[in-house]
């Protein structure tokens, strides 16, 4: 078996990439390596300068364009911008436990940036997709739940990291019921899902302002064991390129899946019921106003 490397990537010559979050981390590392392969990538993001600066370290055709998944207004306006083909979605950027807050449409903030926002964004670029989209989980959806009484955490005393798990959760349900969907449609696209392992990343920068014991201690642990951006990308690198099935899992393959040559990995029970994923889609659909693009083929 063939360790995946970044040398495993094809040439990229005529193909067009669309990473978001991509001023920094693993979106940022995944962003430059298909750009030295030839790609034409394009990086959504909130910041245009920091994308810019982003930007400056890679070589090839790179573009920036602004994208706030927090705001569907931004979203729907990036999709209408961006006309081209498009070979390769990826669904990369997160929030990870920040304090309680709110999109522009009133989505609570993790659940409305890492889920719904790329959930609409997929759906209205969907048309132009030719190739994959690749959404970026984590290990942290063996934790999550879907309230489905509760998603925007407004009965419930807000908690940081079950909200991250449920927005991961839906991650993982969204890849499974858009494979169906795509599947059903007789469409050529594949939908994949990646996670980085531990990796070490700006995700828990908010929480710089943190100097408890428990912080301090846990940020210890992940600068000691947490793999590096560049090993941390290779999982989402490996669901965009390799020749994996619609609807397969990535991430490292060593210990707990904290690190390591990326290969497909398993997912929690949670994440593998289709009747929450089918209700998941419908309650997105209602909570955003986007709708799968495409028909079913019809049986001939």
């Amino acid at each position: 078996m063939t360790t995946f490397t970044t040398a495993q990537i094809p040439a990229m010559t005529g193909r067009t990439v669309v990473v978001t979050g991509a001023n920094s981390g693993i979106g940022r590392t995944a962003a430059r390596a298909l750009a030295a392969r030839g790609a034409r990538v394009v990086l959504a993001v909130r910041d245009p300068a920091k994308g810019g600066a982003a930007a400056a370290t890679m070589t090839g055709d790179v573009v920036v364009r602004r994208l706030d998944l927090a705001d569907l207004a931004s979203v729907r306006a990036f999709a209408e911008g961006l006309t081209e083909p498009i070979d390769v979605l990826i669904n990369n950027a997160g929030l990870m436990m920040p304090p309680l807050g709110r999109t522009a449409d009133g989505f609570e903030l993790q659940f409305g940036t890492n889920h719904l926002g790329h959930f609409a964004l997929t759906n209205l670029l969907l048309p132009r997709i030719r190739g994959r989209v690749v959404t970026v989980s984590s290990t942290g959806h063996r934790a999550g739940t879907i309230d489905f009484d509760d998603l925007n955490w407004e009965r419930r005393p807000y908690r940081a990291f079950p909200a991250y798990a449920q927005s991961k959760l839906a991650n993982l349900l969204f890849t499974a019921e858009l494979h169906r969907r795509l599947t059903e449609a007789g469409s050529p696209v594949r939908a994949t899902a990646a996670h980085p392992g531990l990796a070490a990343t700006n995700l828990l920068g908010h929480l710089d302002h943190d100097r408890s014991l428990l912080h301090r201690l846990q940020t210890a642990v992940t600068n000691r064991l947490a793999q590096s951006d560049e090993d941390g990308a290779l999982p989402t690198l490996y669901a965009a390129v390799a020749d994996v099935p619609g609807g397969s899992y990535a991430g490292p393959g060593g210990f707990l899946e904290g690190r390591g040559a990326p290969k497909l990995v398993g997912r929690s029970k949670a994440a593998r019921d289709d009747g929450a994923a089918r209700r998941l889609w419908t309650v997105s659909e209602e909570l955003t106003g986007v709708t799968f693009p495409l028909p079913a083929q019809r049986a001939r």
